[in-house]
């Protein structure tokens, strides 16, 4: 099982520590694994949470231990050594708005990385992102693949108040806001999609594993989208696709 780890995180859960770093392969064991375990209908598993390199299981040790669920792990890490990916993967597609006024960073970007604002957006959809995880609210999404060319620090001091939808970035990384909140990445977009509707059967339709695609739009299609999603009108761009579609 190379470098998988386990570790204790309380009475009733456990981290199952794939390796120390970001990559594809990583997340696709993390994956694979929360979907393996999901197949098994478990009496007791209660909840999995998937990080960017390990997951967190929670149980009722009333109706497993630790031992045993631990046990059913390592059989099923050893037989997932054995199977393949996958060719299809889930793409969705953001329309996104990137301007001063609803990117307010999308200047500084450029300027920090010696860029035309026209070259940072140019970048920033040119690349199909992978979901790795969602956190830090329901919905946020951390998505991978980002191009180093437009990479900058986060904000000295957050800002109080970030719209949802904001699209913005982190270091290397870059994700979306889905609700009102505080937050330290630069802006430099905003989608007029709604990313978290708690009032829905599927509050976030968005999942680890799945791949984002942003569409560059004028203010004329945001305001066109964001009417048509107030009126429940909108249908999202969620599509099946082959993996050598993606950044096509």
């Amino acid at each position: 099982m190379g470098d998988i780890k386990f570790l204790l995180a309380g009475d009733c859960s456990f981290v199952i520590q794939f390796g120390n770093e970001i990559s594809p392969e990583i997340n696709k064991k993390i994956r694979k694994m929360i979907e393996d375990l999901k197949e098994q209908n478990i009496d007791g598993l209660i909840e999995m949470v998937p990080t960017y390199c390990s997951m967190l299981v929670s149980y009722d040790p009333c109706k497993i231990s630790y031992k045993e669920l631990k046990s059913k792990v390592e059989e099923l890490l050893k037989l997932a050594s054995e199977s393949t990916e996958s060719d299809e993967i889930t793409l969705i597609e953001i329309p996104t708005l990137y301007n001063d006024e609803y990117g307010p960073d999308l200047e500084y970007v450029a300027k920090h990385n010696n860029l035309t604002k026209e070259e940072v957006i140019k970048i920033h959809t040119g690349t199909d992102y992978l979901v790795y995880m969602l956190g830090f609210m329901p919905g946020f999404t951390y998505l991978g693949g980002m191009s180093e060319k437009i990479a900058t620090p986060r904000l000295e001091s957050p800002r109080l108040q970030i719209f949802p939808g904001s699209v913005g970035i982190a270091g290397k990384q870059t994700g979306m806001y889905p609700s009102l909140s505080p937050g330290g990445w630069r802006i430099i977009g905003r989608t007029p999609l709604k990313l978290y509707n708690p009032e829905s059967n599927t509050p976030v339709y968005i999942s680890s594993g799945d791949y984002i695609r942003y569409i560059s739009i004028d203010e004329a299609e945001y305001k066109k989208i964001e009417k048509e999603v107030q009126e429940g009108k909108y249908t999202v761009k969620i599509r099946r696709i082959k993996r050598g579609e993606l950044n096509a």
